[in-house]
C-alpha cells in the first residue's frame, strides 16, 4: 500500500451519503480486521440516532426502530472488503453530478453502508418499522459471516417483511440471486509406466467425455416474475498425474453450476448427476438461490418506488439467507457490481445519491 496513514475519523450520518461514504473507504475494514469501522458505526448510530436500539455482536452492528408498525423492513450491508490493491486512500474524479469515488470498498459495499447510515439517522418516523444490519466477514468462507452468526445468536433481528440487501446492482432492483454448486467429476484408469502406456489407462484421456459434455451443455434461461436467470456450467479447475514417465489413474474436473431459484440444491445436484452420468460426482459446496419474491406486496411497493424493471441477480448474495427465513429479498446499491474485487473499484455519486432517494422515499411515504 505504501506509506499510506490512515485516520479514523467520527462519522457524521445527516452528511450527504456522498461524503458519508469517503468517510467509510477511508477506515480500512479488510475481512477480520473491520473493528475500527464498526467502532465508528456504533459510536456514531448511538450518538446522533437516538430513535434506534443499538446493539454490537462481535464486529457486526445491528440498530432498528421499535415504533409498533404494522411492517418491518430489514436492510443489511457488510462492513469487510477485499484485501487492498493499492486502491486507497480514496481518489475523486470530475465533480458535481459526475463525481466518482475510487477506493477499496466504494462499490462492495461501503456505498451502500453510507445509505443505511444516512437513512438511519434521519428517518426518524419511518412508516414501516426499520432494522439494519451491518455486519463482518462477508467476503470471506460462509462459516465465517456474521449474518450467519447473528442468525444463530440473534434471530429475532434478521425478521421482517422485506429485506434488502444494499450490495451494488447499479442502483437498480435485482431480485432474488441464483444458486451455486461445485462439483468434483472424477475418471479412473490404471497406472503403467509411459514406455509402456498399452498396459495403463490414462484417466486423463477419459476427462475429454466429461469436457465434451461440458461444451456441448446448453444452459437454461429461466423467467421468474419477469426477471430471467441465465444458468452456467463450467470447468473451472481441472488436475491430474502423478509423474511425467506415469500413466495417470486418477483426474478430477471441478465444476460449478450457477443455477436459477426454481431449482432447490438438490434438484441442482441430481441434474447434475444426470448431466454426469457414468463418472464419479463428489459435491463439494452449495448455496440455495433466492426466489425474487416480487408477488409480494412489500416487494412490489418497493421494486414500484424503485422504479424501471427488475432484473434477476446473476450470483449468489446473503438475499438467500433471508429467502430461507421466508421473507422476500432484493439486491438494491449503488455501484457496477462487475467492478467488485477490482482494482479499478469506483462508484458514482449519482448513484449513492439516487439509492439514498429511493429508500428514504419508500420508508416515508
Amino acid at each position: 500500500m505504501g506509506n499510506v496513514i490512515f485516520v479514523t475519523m467520527a462519522l457524521d450520518l445527516a452528511a450527504d451519503p456522498v461524503e458519508l461514504t469517503a468517510a467509510l473507504v477511508d477506515v480500512p475494514s479488510v475481512s477480520g480486521n473491520e473493528t475500527a469501522l464498526a467502532d465508528a458505526v456504533e459510536h456514531a448510530l448511538r450518538a446522533q440516532a437516538r430513535h434506534l436500539e443499538v446493539v454490537r455482536n462481535g464486529n457486526a452492528v445491528l440498530a432498528r426502530t421499535n415504533l409498533g408498525r404494522d411492517s418491518r423492513v430489514v436492510l443489511a450491508g457488510h462492513l469487510d472488503t477485499v484485501p487492498i490493491n493499492h486502491n486507497l486512500p480514496l481518489r475523486r474524479t470530475g465533480e458535481g453530478e459526475d463525481l466518482v469515488l475510487h477506493g477499496c470498498g466504494t462499490v462492495d459495499m461501503k456505498g451502500g453502508d453510507a445509505v443505511m447510515l444516512h437513512l438511519a439517522a434521519t428517518v426518524t418516523e419511518p412508516r414501516h418499522d426499520l432494522t439494519f444490519v451491518f455486519y463482518d466477514c462477508e467476503e470471506v468462507e460462509a462459516t465465517r459471516n456474521g449474518l450467519g452468526r447473528i442468525e444463530r445468536e440473534l434471530p429475532e433481528w434478521l425478521r421482517g417483511d422485506l429485506a434488502v440487501v444494499c450490495e451494488p446492482s447499479n442502483a437498480v432492483v435485482e431480485a432474488g440471486c441464483q444458486g451455486s454448486i461445485r462439483v468434483e467429476v472424477s475418471t479412473n484408469g490404471r497406472r503403467a509406466h509411459t514406455a509402456r502406456a498399452w498396459m495403463g489407462v490414462n484417466a486423463i484421456h477419459g476427462a475429454g467425455e466429461v469436457l465434451r459434455r461440458l461444451a456441448e451443455y446448453e444452459a437454461r434461461q429461466v423467467d421468474i416474475d419477469g426477471c430471467v436467470y441465465r444458468e452456467g456450467l463450467q470447468a473451472v479447475r481441472i488436475g491430474g498425474g502423478v509423474a511425467s514417465n506415469v500413466v495417470p489413474d486418477e483426474c478430477v474436473v471441478t465444476v460449478n453450476h450457477r443455477f436459477a431459484p426454481d431449482r432447490s440444491p438438490e434438484q441442482a445436484e441430481a441434474h447434475l448427476r444426470e448431466v454426469f452420468s457414468g463418472f464419479d460426482v463428489r459435491v463439494t459446496d452449495m448455496a440455495g438461490g433466492a426466489l425474487p419474491g416480487l408477488a409480494h406486496p412489500v416487494a412490489e411497493e418497493f421494486a414500484a418506488a424503485a422504479g424501471g424493471k427488475p432484473v434477476a441477480k446473476l450470483g449468489w448474495t446473503d438475499v438467500a439467507r433471508f429467502a430461507a427465513l421466508g421473507m422476500p429479498a432484493v439486491n438494491f446499491g449503488p455501484g457496477d457490481p462487475s467492478l467488485a474485487h477490482t482494482r479499478e473499484e469506483n462508484v458514482p455519486a449519482a448513484h449513492i445519491r439516487r439509492c439514498a432517494e429511493v429508500l428514504a422515499r419508500f420508508v416515508s411515504a
